[in-house]
């Protein structure tokens, strides 16, 4: 009888272990070639590391029969292709599917036992985790389509993630004037071109100087790759100059960057380090000047859209359709004419 996997393995994918700080994999008798002739290989220290190399050296998996090897080769060949934090989010998505799905037969899948386990992630870990374990389970099954293992994806379709209310905070002029005064002078910069361009804080933070030609600003969007050229205007200038002129350092390639002259946004698409920032700014507008209620740094981008006509914002913000940019950032009621009644 083979020995119970502790609490910590039962997660990951079969013959992986962690320990000593890392995460290795017991190779199966017989192919110790395949892994440097070694009978247990260290794949690495985290998770995005070890999928990767386990990735490189693993042969695609004939036979998938259980949910468990199906989640195995998704996360072998699907996630280290998306952004550093998508893989992150996915990787703990499949953890926990795995501990409800990893034995499941893949054909044997119903959409009502995709329901029960949303509704009890939902309790256990909220709505929005629950949203995103259905969309890798989803998406899971619909590379099982493409890779001839079932005909048809069970729950595309018959399934439907929770309703997530949007966020309705909308920042007024002069609780920005009121923040603004309490800001240092990089932050302030920020801010002036987070309302002027409406870019994402990853996007807007990674902006270097090369990304500034006599044309405008160019910018590829991380989340849908759109290629965006935000022209020059008078505004625009002073703000990209007064951002350049308050850096910490300026003999580094970015328009915002750290004391150490480094790129706010990490490898693994973290962006903790100016998280903090804002956290700190926050509550000293919140202790030294008039707002009363905090704002998020992703309400700007929302405030953007709000105040300008929908099809500017809608290409100001690289949207493919003008229904997205109403529907999730536009805000503010649409200012409407009366009909005029005829006096006879």
């Amino acid at each position: 009888m083979p020995k119970p996997r502790k609490p910590e393995n039962r997660p990951l994918p079969a013959r992986w272990r962690h320990k000593h700080g890392a995460y290795y994999y017991r190779v199966p008798p017989g192919s110790e070639s395949q892994w440097d002739g070694k009978q247990e290989f260290r794949l690495g220290v985290t998770l995005a590391e070890a999928y990767r190399v386990w990735a490189l050296r693993l042969d695609p998996p004939e036979g998938i029969r259980l949910l468990g090897d199906l989640f195995d080769r998704y996360a072998a060949e699907v996630v280290p292709a998306k952004a550093p934090k998508t893989q992150v989010s996915n990787q703990l998505s499949l953890r926990r599917l795995r501990l409800v799905f990893g034995q499941v037969p893949v054909a044997v899948l119903k959409p009502r036992h995709a329901y029960r386990y949303r509704d009890e992630v939902t309790r256990r870990h909220g709505a929005a985790s629950a949203n995103r374990d259905l969309e890798v389970l989803s998406h899971s099954l619909s590379k099982s389509v493409e890779w001839g293992i079932l005909d048809n994806n069970p729950i595309k379709g018959q399934v439907k993630k929770n309703p997530i209310k949007r966020r309705e905070r909308y920042v007024e002029d002069w609780e920005l004037r009121e923040a603004l005064s309490a800001a240092g002078e990089p932050l302030r910069c920020y801010i002036t071109l987070k309302l002027l361009t409406g870019l994402r804080r990853s996007d807007l933070l990674r902006v270097t100087t090369a990304d500034l030609n006599t044309e405008g600003i160019h910018v590829r969007t991380s989340k849908t790759g759109t290629a965006v050229l935000i022209q020059w205007t008078t505004q625009l200038r002073n703000a990209v100059q007064e951002a350049l002129d308050s850096r910490p350092r300026t003999d580094v390639p970015w328009l915002f960057c750290t004391r150490r002259g480094d790129c706010y946004v990490k490898g693994s698409g973290s962006v903790s380090g100016f998280d903090s920032l804002w956290q700190r700014f926050m509550r000293r507008a919140l202790r030294t000047t008039a707002l009363e209620i905090p704002f998020q740094e992703k309400d700007l981008r929302k405030k953007t859209a709000s105040d300008m006509p929908l099809y500017d914002a809608q290409m100001l913000l690289g949207h493919s359709s003008a229904t997205t940019t109403a529907r999730h950032y536009r805000l503010r009621a649409n200012r409407v004419t009366p009909h005029s009644l005829s006096d006879d």
